[in-house]
Order: structure tokens, then sequence, then C-alpha cells
């Protein structure tokens, strides 16, 4: 493997995340703020989004766009996480101080893509 593998290794996670989106679509439309419309097509939308952009970041020529997809995402989706945090129904039973972390957690996913802008 190169110099990249964690390169490599987020590309996979966002392809098995994707993926996960079609496997285990009531999972993520739990989540999903109730003032959005859709979310059956919300969730296609971003795990085909997560799939897309995940197969880019391998791909030398648009590795750059990818990761800025990647940002963007992670910034629209966003809302979902904060939702999970503040609706009860949404956070799986996880207790509330875990919810909370996973907030700032966007953060580091985000300077991660921003590595490969």
């Amino acid at each position: 493997m190169s110099q990249h593998w964690h390169l490599y290794v987020m590309a996979f996670l966002y392809i098995l995340a994707g993926f996960n989106h079609f496997r285990n679509p009531k999972m993520y439309i739990r989540i999903i703020p109730s003032y959005l419309p859709n979310p059956n097509l919300v969730n296609k939308l971003s795990g085909l989004a997560e799939i897309i952009l995940g197969i880019g970041l391998l791909i030398p020529s648009v590795t750059k766009f990818s990761a800025w997809g990647i940002i963007l995402l992670l910034i629209a989706i966003f809302p979902a996480n904060l939702n999970m945090y503040l609706n009860e129904k949404a956070g799986f039973g996880l207790p509330k101080w875990v919810l909370l972390l996973r907030l700032p957690i966007q953060l580091v996913l985000i300077y991660w893509a921003y590595l490969y802008t």
C-alpha cells in the first residue's frame, strides 16, 4: 500500500457507509430531521453521494473534487447528527454524552477530507 493508505481507508469508509444506506435504510431514515421532505429519497441520495465520492477519492484526477464533495456532504448531514442529540427517538438510546461527542467528530472528518483538497 502506498504512503497514502489513509486516503484508501477514508474512501473505503465512505463507500461502506454509502452501501449501508441501502442495506439498512431504517437506521438512516430515523435520524433524518422531520422538517426534511421525503426521508427515503434523502437517505438514498446521501448514500449514493457517499459511494460516488468515496470512489472519486481513489481516482487521482477527481480526488480533490471528491474531497470537497465530502466536506459539503458532512456539512449537509450535520442536522441529522444534531437531530440524534436533540430527538430521543433518533438517538437509538445512546447516552447523551456519546451523541454530543459525535458532533465535533464531524469537524475531524471535515479536516480529514480537507487534507486532500
